[in-house]
């Protein structure tokens, strides 16, 4: 049975819709109304509250700390300055992706790893011997995603430490809220201007109290899983086990990515001289992928015209789907779009997708397919440059 995370007492106290979903191991509000439309808008337009506590997160300590970091991820945690945030992903022997997340550096010898999965076994087999402590603090730490335009301004009303003002893009601050330490990260999950707060779980129902009311001017709105979804897929975020299938976890060879194939060739150093996989992406970099992840914009024109044949209207508004489905040119199917959603804000049908290597470039035409009335047809459907949504104040 899943477990109630630190803020369960207060999410389960707003939680109108009685709708939960297994996170984890952990259960996350799907949509605290019976509907996730106002806390979408929230998201976009004032500031979305997220208990994301079923993160995993670990504590690796000790000299040789940078040096397992290194050793695991794809970018360089050697140029990681204290203080500084780095999202990547890290791989098998065969360069595929077994996670990804987040390296936080708190010091000279201490780093904070968040990712999806569990991780520890893996860490430790890159640790051997190597002086370092590895602690899983997934059960001591919560952390709540304050999501939006609005979140600086909510933040600065309770935060003491650093000038939130200067707080860049992927860099974290540690200080205080409402008594409580908290390291505070300039990151989410929404492509929007965010921070997400780590706390100790004994001050988790304090922190949610005190940035509620902190935000009541604010639009502050708690906000679940539904929500979220559709953010991130307008930001063009990769989501585990949906987008791509860990490498640990797939059951035939042609279910694994590698980095260059999801998207994330910018965040392989190949200048490292080690780490695991590195051998296997320099000759895939050299040779070239079969696959790469794209954007999608479907024909809101098709669906209509394809729906209208049955006389109803367009049944694909709402909640962002998780199903694949394929992909063609001609005859041919040549990838399979994996996550889609009706963008409220941009007005359009939108996919992430991953498609042979040839049909990736801007521009391209594929035919979508869409089921209507139980008869598979198809959508005009473009290539398109990602993210969807990238706003100004995302970085500001």
């Amino acid at each position: 049975m899943p477990l109630p995370t630190p803020f369960h007492a207060r999410t389960a106290a707003s939680c109108r819709s009685a709708q939960w979903r297994n996170w984890s191991g952990y259960m996350s509000v799907i949509s605290y109304g019976h509907t996730h439309d106002y806390e979408y808008f929230a998201i976009r337009n004032s500031a979305g509250l997220i208990d994301v506590t079923p993160l995993f997160k670990y504590e690796i300590n000790g000299p040789d700390a940078a040096n397992l970091i290194d050793r695991i991820i794809t970018r360089n945690a050697h140029a990681c300055r204290i203080g500084q945030v780095l999202y990547t992903p890290w791989c098998d022997d065969e360069g595929k992706i077994i996670d990804d997340g987040t390296v936080q550096r708190l010091g000279e010898q201490r780093f904070r790893m968040t990712a999806a999965r569990p991780g520890l076994r893996w860490f430790h087999d890159c640790g051997y011997g190597m002086d370092v402590q590895i602690e899983d603090i997934s059960a001591k730490v919560a952390a709540l995603s304050l999501q939006g335009p609005n979140a600086r301004e909510i933040l600065k009303q309770v935060y003491s430490g650093a000038d939130l003002d200067k707080l860049k893009f992927f860099y974290l601050a540690e200080g205080e809220i409402g008594g409580a330490a908290v390291v505070l990260t300039r990151t989410g999950y929404t492509g929007d201007l965010g921070y997400e707060i780590w706390v100790e779980n004994a001050a988790a129902e304090s922190l949610w109290d005190t940035l509620l009311e902190a935000g009541r001017g604010y639009g502050i709105t708690p906000a679940g899983l539904d929500a979220m979804d559709i953010a991130r897929i307008e930001a063009g975020l990769l989501l585990t086990d949906v987008d791509y299938i860990s490498a640990e976890k797939a059951l035939i060879p042609s279910r694994k990515s590698s980095p260059f194939e999801a998207g994330l060739g910018w965040a392989v150093n190949l200048k490292k001289p080690r780490f695991v996989g590195r051998p296997a992406l320099a000759q895939e970099k050299a040779a070239g992928s079969p696959w790469q992840f794209v954007g999608l914009e479907v024909s809101w024109k098709d669906i209509e015209r394809l729906y209208a044949t049955v006389d109803l209207p367009p049944q694909v508004a709402g909640k962002a789907s998780r199903v694949a489905v394929p992909l063609y040119a001609g005859k041919k199917q040549v990838g399979q779009a994996t996550s889609s959603t009706f963008s409220p804000l941009l007005k359009k049908f939108i996919a992430l997708a991953t498609v042979e290597q040839k049909y990736a470039n801007p521009g391209t035409v594929l035919d979508y397919e869409i089921t209507v009335e139980f008869t598979r047809r198809r959508a005009e459907a473009v290539v398109v440059k990602l993210p969807f949504f990238n706003p100004e104040r995302k970085r500001a």
